[in-house]
C-alpha cells in the first residue's frame, strides 16, 4: 500500500499529538487529573407485576420486563405499605453513595415502573397517601405531586435516566416521591 504525503502527515501528526499528551500527563500528573470524574450511578428498581398494575393503573403503566417469577402485585404492594413494611424489591440501589465535589451522578430506572429521584430535607411520605408509611406524613418536597414541577423535572420513566450535578459538599437525601421507601443518602466530600 503506497502512502500519500497527506496521509503520511496525518499519521505523523497524530502520533505526534498522543506523544506529546503523554509527556504532559507523566510531567504534570495534578493537571492531567483534573478532567471531569467518572459519573457515579444509582439504579431505580422495582419488581411490578404488569398484570395487575396495568389492570388497575392503564395498560402499560408497568413495563417489567424482568423473568423473575415473583413479581409484586399491585395489591401486595398496597399491603406491605399500608403495614409499614414496604416492599425490599422496590430501592435504589447502593443506599449510601460517597463521592468527590464534581462528580456527576446518573440514576438510571431499571424497574418497570416510573419513579422520582427527589431531593428533601428529610425523609418522609410521598404524593401517593396509599403507599406512605401509617402515620407519615408527605413531605414538603414531594406536596403536589408531578404538578409540582419540582417533583416533575425529577420523574424519571422505565428505561431512562436523570443526571444530577454540581452537588455542594456534605449530605444530600433522595427518595421517590411515589413509593416514598425507595431512598439513598449521597455524601460528597
Amino acid at each position: 500500500m503506497r502512502m500519500t504525503p497527506i496521509k503520511f502527515a496525518l499519521l505523523t501528526g497524530g502520533l505526534l499529538f498522543a506523544g506529546g499528551t503523554h509527556v504532559f500527563a507523566q510531567e504534570h500528573p495534578a493537571q492531567a487529573q483534573s478532567a471531569a470524574p467518572a459519573p457515579a450511578q444509582i439504579v431505580a428498581v422495582d419488581e411490578c407485576d404488569p398484570k395487575t398494575f396495568n389492570e388497575a393503573l392503564g395498560d402499560g403503566f408497568c413495563h417489567n420486563v424482568s423473568f423473575k417469577p415473583n413479581r409484586t402485585e399491585l395489591q401486595h404492594l398496597l399491603d406491605q405499605a399500608k403495614s409499614g413494611t414496604p416492599d425490599p424489591g422496590w430501592d435504589f440501589e447502593p443506599d449510601v453513595l460517597h463521592i468527590k465535589k464534581g462528580t456527576p451522578v446518573i440514576v438510571v430506572d431499571q424497574g418497570g415502573e416510573p419513579h422520582t429521584f427527589t431531593e428533601v430535607k428529610q425523609f418522609g411520605g410521598g404524593f401517593v397517601d396509599v403507599l406512605n408509611a401509617p402515620g407519615e406524613e408527605t413531605v414538603n418536597e414531594c406536596s403536589g405531586g408531578f404538578s409540582n414541577l419540582a417533583v416533575a423535572r425529577t420523574r424519571i420513566l422505565q428505561g431512562s435516566q436523570l443526571t444530577i450535578s454540581d452537588l455542594s459538599k456534605g449530605e444530600h437525601l433522595y427518595q421517590c416521591c411515589i413509593h416514598p421507601w425507595m431512598r439513598v443518602k449521597v455524601e460528597v466530600k
